[in-house]
């Protein structure tokens, strides 16, 4: 077939491009080797928009083992000669179109992420939005995005610790599914994505080759419309079962030493493992697709190149040493197919049953080579004038004690802030019998890092409305909210994994979005030492009526040295005193009261200050470990007076509170979302040396009231913490208990 500028235009390349292929190769590229370019400078692959900026991201430092992207997914040393493993990823359009399926490989690829360098996953987490919770088409995805992730994950036997899930009328079309993974991996035992050695044989393992999920990478590169449903066999089908077995191979033919590099075959299938292995190498690869495992008949070789089946991997060998890789897969009844071999002249040859299909150089293939770097245009939203021009005096103060009762009812029942119950009991969190937080949370997720001696805190947070307001705040907040909740369980923060969410690259509004956003959240990491050790970016994520909100997703891992360090969320003891560190802000800008209550879509992002965030957080850090505290909850959406709830739920406890304040509005006090504030209850022996550890670092605090049996406000009694409990609880639960998933 003749090639044209038509035929790349269909590929999702643009004019431009195909003429920078034409001359990268020196001719006209064929369709296949067309189809292979086109999925390897998706954005989904070469991040060609984005790599500018992410590039201003602090990328190594702190306990990093390995710099950011050089492999599949971060590595930070923890201490006892253990690395952890940790990544984060998108799996967004798929999910779209086909919840269950889109969500569940999610999962998988995610996984593979973690064991293709040699580690075993310990821990998954992931991060969701959707649209209106009251919409049936949301309800539908949900319940499908749901089951798809609790099937992977307690199939594959990994616990699902945590997460978070928001619904915005911005996700209606287009929701997000970010799925993190964490592992750890004796420090010397990795294995690199690489392919080195002439003559070395390339091996294929795994599950058979089908024409799921064909083109996946550049259909990430489109925005969602009506018409997507078409391109349902981009999605990819997953088989937990499968995946598993592949785990236990994979991780047992690294100790045979005879593994010179492994990469999993994830977005743009073969040709991706393939250019990415053999670019780190400086080397090229001689690849017979015929010996290729298939599933399907007659498959061509753009669809054998591009296929983006689940559960394989791509293996380079040391010669000679064959028949103890293939002795492990048929112990583990898996595939394991010699497919090609290791060469030196850089360029990737694939052959169908003898006939060349087509000769790429793998060095122009991928990021960091060939593959185009551009530098977008941006300008400020035009919604944010109608963010600057938001007066907080137009908006009538909270009168009384009644209106403040009445709204905390509304606020604990929203489905951003209610309990997610319906949706975590799916998830098997105790498999491996390492999760601590399950019977006793902690603001962040606690797993232990058997035969480390140690524990792992993890959490995934962004509230995009925030960084919608202000994406550079925002993405500060994101970075610091992350670190508030490992800080608050008695962690210390490691490091990023980030999945940035966006619209478009090509509006500059998004963009604009986009490079502030970055710019925030590299900011922060700095000042946090956590730096940004891999991730992942979204963008297109948009549908007819306009762009999601930015979401750029914050992973972060942190370290805790001594189990016993751990600090949990919840009061323990009737009559214990309940502390506010950190300062209260006449504010309510971006709260869940003010957007959902007052109807309000345009308002500042809510107060935050970088330093004083940072000095607050260590002095957290420290009152917990001379443990002087007996809880530690950050306040996050519904403000003060939803941690203090959630603080009581527990144990059955409530709280005997007051306002003390005569400068700051009620609803700003009780409802608002300003930063860099944590509540902690304290006993009554310890709270003097509390009080002057506050003051001798000048952290402002305020003493709120007691630890109770019952819940009482400002003087009146609000009731049983019981009945708060069973309206916090079930909420979700009433929107879904009629939906046929």
């Amino acid at each position: 077939m003749e090639i044209t500028v038509q035929t790349a235009q269909q590929l999702r390349l643009t004019p431009e491009e195909f003429e920078l292929i034409k001359t990268k190769l020196g001719r006209t590229p064929n369709f296949n080797e067309l189809c292979c370019f086109s999925a390897m400078w998706s954005e989904h692959c070469s991040y060609k928009n984005s790599i500018k900026w992410l590039k201003t991201l602090p990328r190594d430092g702190g306990k990093m083992l390995v710099a950011a992207g050089e492999e599949n997914a971060g590595l930070m040393d923890m201490g006892n000669n253990f690395g952890v493993v940790f990544k984060i990823e998108s799996h967004n359009h798929p999910s779209a179109l086909e919840p269950f399926q889109g969500a569940a490989t999610g999962v998988g690829g995610i996984q593979r992420d973690i064991f293709t360098m040699g580690a075993r996953p310990i821990a998954s987490l992931n991060s969701l939005r959707f649209g209106n919770l009251k919409d049936k088409k949301t309800q539908h995805l949900l319940g499908g995005v749901v089951h798809g992730i609790g099937h992977y994950g307690n199939c594959f036997g990994v616990p699902t610790v945590g997460g978070e899930v928001y619904f915005e009328e911005c996700y209606h079309t287009n929701p997000l599914v970010n799925a993190m993974s964490v592992g750890i991996v004796e420090i010397g035992k990795t294995v690199s994505a690489i392919a080195l050695g002439e003559g070395n044989p390339v091996f294929f393992v795994g599950s058979a080759t089908g024409k799921d999920g064909i083109g996946g990478a550049s259909f990430a590169s489109a925005d969602i419309t009506k018409d997507s449903v078409q391109e349902l066999p981009a999605v990819q089908v997953g088989d937990p079962f499968q995946e598993k077995k592949l785990l236990e191979a994979c991780l047992e033919v690294l100790e045979t030493g005879a593994v010179v590099g492994m990469q999993d075959m994830g977005a743009a299938g073969i040709i991706c493992s393939t250019a990415e292995m053999s670019a780190k190498g400086g080397v090229g690869m001689r690849i017979d697709l015929d010996k290729v495992p298939t599933r399907q008949k007659d498959m061509k070789a753009w669809e054998l190149l591009l296929s983006e089946s689940q559960e394989r991997m791509l293996m380079v060998v040391e010669k000679g040493k064959e028949a103890e890789v293939l002795a492990v897969f048929e112990k583990w009844d898996l595939s394991a197919s010699n497919i090609g071999e290791v060469t030196t002249d850089g360029l990737l040859k694939f052959y169908m049953h003898g006939e060349l299909e087509a000769t790429l150089p793998a060095e122009e293939l991928v990021l960091g080579g060939g593959a185009p770097q551009y530098t977008r245009e941006y300008t400020a939203p035009k919604y944010l004038d109608k963010i600057a021009a938001f007066k907080l005096e137009d908006i009538a103060d909270l009168k009384d004690n009644a209106e403040l009762k009445a709204a905390t009812e509304q606020l604990v029942q929203l489905p951003n802030i209610a309990s997610k119950r319906w949706i975590y009991t799916q998830y098997d969190s105790m498999v491996g019998a390492a999760n601590m937080s399950t019977n006793e949370p902690s603001d962040a997720s606690i797993v232990l890092a058997k035969g480390t001696g140690k524990a792992l805190a993890m959490t995934v947070d962004c509230n995009s409305k925030y960084v919608f307001a202000d994406p550079h705040k925002g993405g500060m907040i994101a970075v610091a909210e992350a670190a508030r909740n490992i800080v608050c369980s008695g962690g210390e923060p490691l490091g990023v994994t980030n999945c940035l969410n966006f619209g478009n690259p090509y509006d500059p509004e998004v963009y604009y979005q986009f490079v502030k956003a970055v710019t925030g959240m590299g900011d922060a990491c700095r000042r946090f030492n956590t730096p940004v050790t891999g991730g992942n970016v979204s963008f297109y994520n948009q549908n007819p009526d306009g762009p999601v909100y930015p979401t750029p997703t914050i992973g972060m891992v942190g370290l805790l040295d001594d189990v016993n360090q751990k600090m949990t969320m919840f009061f323990k003891n009737e009559g214990d005193v309940i502390i506010l560190i950190g300062k209260q802000q006449n504010e309510i800008g971006s709260s869940e009261y003010l957007h959902k209550l007052k109807a309000t879509e345009y308002s500042p992002a809510p107060y935050f200050d970088l330093e004083e965030e940072f000095a607050m957080q260590q002095v957290v850090a420290e009152i917990i470990k001379e443990k002087m505290v007996e809880s530690a909850h950050d306040i996050s959406e519904g403000g003060l007076i939803v941690t203090l709830l959630e603080s009581g739920f527990q144990k059955g406890l409530g709280f005997t509170v007051s306002d003390q304040s005569t400068s700051i509005r009620q609803d700003a006090f009780w409802l608002g979302e300003a930063q860099g504030r944590v509540v902690v209850s304290v006993s009554k022996e310890k709270i003097a040396i509390l009080k002057e550890t506050l003051i001798a670092v000048g952290q402002s605090f305020l003493e709120l009231g007691t630890v109770t049996t019952s819940i009482n406000v400002n003087g009146a009694d609000w009731g049983n913490i019981a009945d708060w409990k069973e309206k916090y609880d079930t909420s979700i639960e009433k929107f879904l208990t009629k939906v046929d998933f």
